[in-house]
């Protein structure tokens, strides 16, 4: 290919994608409750695709009140020492409220689809600073639809990987002063002036406008700053994409789902930063039909089964972060 020629998209995927896939992936034929390429059989299929309504519902008034707590525990102790450890723990509270809103958008948080959508799409996609429109549910089918794919949205996210420490403290840098929520947010400042995009802009400065009352109500209005938006452009970002690194960095497009997702064992760590169960991707891509709940009890069955081997199952995160970054051409597995 000469210099003046534009790459394949199949060129692109082979030379920006792949470090991070392990080598001892063995084929598997299929078990008596999964089918070859890892789904659950039908009658598995049924009993892991139940949504567990009731529990969604309690963890649904969790989490849209752990904001409001955050803040009455801050007023309540008047101390700078509290605040600051406050400011962490609204980010994770948005992540949750994210990681929902996630479930929503493949219509597994509530089983009737007109309360799934006003609660997870509408109301959690809307209060943490996003437009509570099914935008996000569009893009995220095409990655499900195809991982790393013409119409993958964040195939730059997680290409390029393994990458140089010194390319990840400026990802991370940019995630910590807010250069990258800034590039997320810019849409709904100059959606303002543009037509086909006004109404989503208005519904974010609306919400967030109700959000800033609640504050200022409280007696408290720069808390909105310091305790809500703050967290958002900073925090949020370094989890959002260390978790999203930690799923599908430097894999590559396949219809094999061990060759597009990563798994990490779930431990304490896990429940912070990936909570709800989100954090086992593996299961999750195989079969994107089954909700957060049941997928400790699907990935179980993936192992037992010899779908997911030892080898293809990184120790903890700090093991795969550090391996995002290693210096080395040789082909790394979960083990290295």
């Amino acid at each position: 290919m000469t210099a003046l020629e534009t790459p394949s998209f199949d060129e692109l995927v082979a030379a920006h994608t792949g470090g991070m896939v392990p080598t001892t992936i063995r084929p598997f034929e299929g078990s008596e409750r999964l089918r070859p390429d890892g789904r659950p059989r039908p009658e598995l299929r049924a009993q892991l695709r139940r949504i567990p309504n009731a529990r969604n519902a309690l963890t649904v008034a969790l989490a849209l009140l752990s904001p409001p707590l955050i803040i009455a525990v801050v007023m309540w102790a008047s101390n700078p020492v509290v605040a600051v450890l406050a400011f962490p723990i609204m980010a994770l509270a948005q992540n949750r409220m994210y990681i929902l809103h996630h479930e929503a958008a493949h219509r597994l948080l509530f089983s009737k689809r007109k309360i799934n959508d006003l609660i997870g799409v509408n109301l959690l996609g809307w209060i943490p600073l996003g437009t509570g429109t099914h935008h996000y549910r569009r893009g995220h089918a095409n990655h499900h639809r195809d991982e790393f794919g013409p119409k993958e949205p964040d195939f730059l996210l997680y290409s390029f990987y393994p990458i140089a420490p010194s390319s990840l403290r400026r990802k991370l840098r940019r995630d910590a002063i807010g250069v990258s929520a800034y590039r997320q947010l810019k849409p709904r400042f100059t959606g303002i002036l543009k037509r086909e995009h006004f109404v989503n802009s208005l519904r974010f400065f609306g919400m967030q406008l109700a959000v800033f009352a609640a504050f200022a109500t409280a007696g408290h209005p720069l808390f909105f700053v310091t305790l809500w938006v703050l967290p958002y452009i900073t925090v949020y970002q370094i989890l959002n994409r260390l978790r999203s690194i930690a799923e599908h960095g430097g894999m590559t497009r396949s219809e094999d789902r061990r060759k597009t997702s990563h798994h990490v064992r779930q431990g304490i760590l896990s429940r912070i930063m990936a909570p709800l169960s989100v954090g086992y991707h593996i299961a999750h891509h195989v079969d994107s039909g089954v909700p957060l709940r049941n997928l400790p009890q699907f990935h179980q069955i993936l192992v037992e089964d010899g779908y997911l081997t030892d080898d293809l199952v990184w120790p903890n995160y700090r093991s795969l972060w550090k391996a995002l970054v290693a210096q080395s051409d040789a082909p790394l597995t979960a083990a290295a």
